[in-house]
């Protein structure tokens, strides 16, 4: 399937603005869609294209890459091993899986002087990093990050190109949307938590609605990043398949922080940091820091010794969690979580897909802890702070939030309350359903 995703208008931007000067690297963890995005606007906004996919034609295309000063032979060969046409200033070169092959990547400056084609790369971050050490990486790319879908995204997939606009009039004007369009909302959003946004994942949701053939595609896609992690584990002494089967205990715990010694004894913990920063560039998770001064530059006072770490995909934090229950999938997990019948704190999960969303738009992660209290997330807007606290339930109380807010009242634009209900505002903190994420 082909989904519609956001992404698409940055590709547009990049066309219009940046393609005669820069390649546009799209960058994300494996799995999210990169490669079927940039292949359907090659088909919709260009002549012809041409993808070259490292994984599998790497060796019909590396003979190519041996010299390419003449340029004139080297796009021949292209179009002979491809059998498409170039049209000078009408096509465009996708080099998918860029990292499998950094000879490709160190082209990119010479392709792009020649003007006479655009180009798009993809790969993941973690081993775009580590494949670099014998190439001049190009001065001309422009890196986007790409993440699983988001809540609009799904509900595109779903066909309802509807709701996401109301919850952002909502939203703006800070109006309730009424009980029974909250509920019908808050149910999608459920879902959404529950299957996550993988593309497959969605993919099977929509022609199959077997959980059990959801939650079969997640766990495939979970072991693909285990095996990616083990790979790296083993050539750079890292640990971070470890820090990947610990996460979902760690999320549960009271404080949330990632501790090393979830890690066991077999860590290497002479190079924690490095794990994480290494499982952080996958992109299979993101990192929230403790920000011990809270001011709008939050990355000045980042504790990195202080941290939680969080599932890039919510969907398949929910199957790492309940992949060992022996209870069938479609009368418990799904349906249960779907309708909130399910009986346990899953205050993980919605601190987890509230992350997800932030990511997602663009906002890095901060949280605060201070004097026995807790800040789940921090914005940052123009030079004021806001803070967020994020409830699985509609329970109301917010002292942490509070507490904060008499601390660092002149820091602060807006206060938010994420929870269970509908929108609404009482005595300065303004109250959000975990849909509205999406419009922060």
């Amino acid at each position: 399937m082909i989904f519609r995703r956001k992404i698409y208008k940055q590709f547009i931007h990049w066309k219009e603005n940046w393609a005669q000067s820069r390649a546009l690297l799209v960058q994300g963890a494996r799995r999210i869609g990169k490669s079927t995005i940039v292949e359907e606007f090659a088909k919709n906004e260009y002549a012809s294209y041409i993808l070259v996919n490292f994984q599998t034609d790497i060796n019909k295309v590396r003979p190519l890459f041996d010299d390419i000063t003449d340029l004139d032979a080297f796009f021949r060969g292209l179009s002979l091993i491809y059998g498409t046409r170039l049209v000078p200033h009408e096509s465009i070169i996708i080099f998918d899986e860029i990292q499998l092959f950094p000879a490709a990547r160190q082209s990119v400056k010479q392709l792009v002087a020649d003007g006479r084609f655009h180009y798009i790369e993809t790969g993941s971050l973690i081993t775009l990093r580590q494949n670099v050490e014998k190439i001049l990486i190009p001065s001309e790319e422009r890196c986007i990050n790409m993440y699983p879908m988001d809540f609009e995204e799904f509900l595109w997939a779903r066909g309802d190109d509807v709701s996401a606009d109301f919850i952002r009039e909502a939203f703006a004007s800070r109006t309730p949307l009424g009980q029974a369009a909250h509920r019908k909302l808050l149910k999608d959003f459920r879902l959404y938590m529950a299957v996550g946004g993988m593309p497959q994942a969605v993919a099977e949701l929509l022609e199959s609605n077997d959980f059990s053939r959801v939650d079969e595609v997640k766990r495939d896609i979970l072991l693909l990043y285990h095996n990616d992690l083990k790979k790296l584990d083993s050539r750079y002494r890292l640990s971070t398949s470890l820090i990947l089967d610990a996460l979902p205990s760690e999320l549960s715990s009271h404080s949330r922080l990632f501790k090393a010694t979830a890690l066991g004894k077999n860590a290497r913990v002479s190079r924690n940091y490095s794990s994480f920063e290494a499982i952080k560039d996958s992109m299979i998770v993101s990192i929230a820091y403790n920000c011990t001064d809270p001011n709008f530059s939050f990355n000045l006072n980042k504790d990195i010794s202080s941290q939680k770490i969080f599932m890039g995909d919510t969907g398949l934090l929910v199957t790492q969690i309940f992949r060992n229950s022996d209870m069938p999938i479609e009368d418990s997990i799904y349906t249960q979580l779907i309708s909130d019948r399910i009986g346990l704190n899953l205050g993980t999960v919605f601190e987890n897909v509230v992350a997800q969303m932030l990511r997602s738009n663009g906002h890095e992660l901060y949280f605060h802890s201070f004097d026995h209290h807790e800040i789940d997330f921090m914005l940052s807007k123009g030079k004021k702070i806001l803070p967020l606290e994020v409830k699985s339930s509609a329970y109301k109380a917010h002292r942490s939030l509070d507490v904060f807010s008499e601390k660092f009242s002149d820091r602060i634009l807006e206060s938010y309350v994420v929870y269970a209900k509908d929108v609404r505002q009482e005595a300065g903190v303004t109250y959000i359903p975990f849909y509205m994420v999406t419009c922060l």
